[in-house]
């Protein structure tokens, strides 16, 4: 897939539908589980901080120049599938706007830290992204997945915590590229 590509969501992209794969997570307590970020460092959501944390789970952002697993044509069929990029760029461009709502942001795939280090360079992200490529967190908050091209990805879905439990659940997310404006919105009440 070519860059430009990447960074813009085709019309026509089937929308996906709520199945209640979210449902059970609001108020739980986040888990003790280390997760590798861009940065380097281990993060765990469960440790309360000041504030709120933003977490937007995503399948898996584009590779320049290659194409998705299982090709575009499939990819693109996928409910929610296409627009990691341009939710990440998102978030990026209102990460300020964020901070300034006392929010951190996060991104969540399973791809492995190396591969979203390139992203997050490439992106110029200002926050880091966690890797669950173990399914660590996945399992053990359940949450929601799809399979595609023998790969286990997260459905795109965005949770607030805060004081280490889960406040709000957004999901399913679509179109990506607005899921920053929509917490941004929902911060500011």
């Amino acid at each position: 897939m070519r860059d430009e590509d990447l960074h813009s969501l085709p019309e026509g992209l089937p929308v996906p539908v709520d199945d209640g794969a979210c449902d059970h997570l609001t108020g739980l307590p986040m888990p003790a589980v280390p997760l590798l970020a861009t940065d380097g460092s281990m993060v765990r959501l469960d440790i309360p901080v000041p504030g709120r944390t933003i977490v937007f789970a995503y399948p898996r952002t584009g590779e320049v120049d290659a194409e998705p697993p299982g090709g575009l044509e499939a990819w693109n069929l996928i409910p929610g599938a296409r627009g990691c990029t341009p939710q990440a760029c998102a978030y990026r461009d209102h990460h300020a706007e964020l901070a300034a709502e006392g929010a951190r942001v996060f991104g969540l795939s399973t791809q492995d830290s190396a591969y979203q280090r390139e992203m997050a360079e490439r992106l110029h992200l200002p926050f880091a992204v966690l890797s669950d490529e173990r399914l660590e967190l996945t399992l053990a908050l359940g949450l929601p997945t799809f399979v595609h091209a023998g790969l286990t990805l997260l459905k795109r879905h965005t949770i607030v915590i805060r004081d280490g439990r889960i406040e709000h659940v957004f999901y399913p997310v679509f179109p990506s590229d607005r899921d920053a404006t929509q917490v941004l919105d929902w911060l500011r009440g």
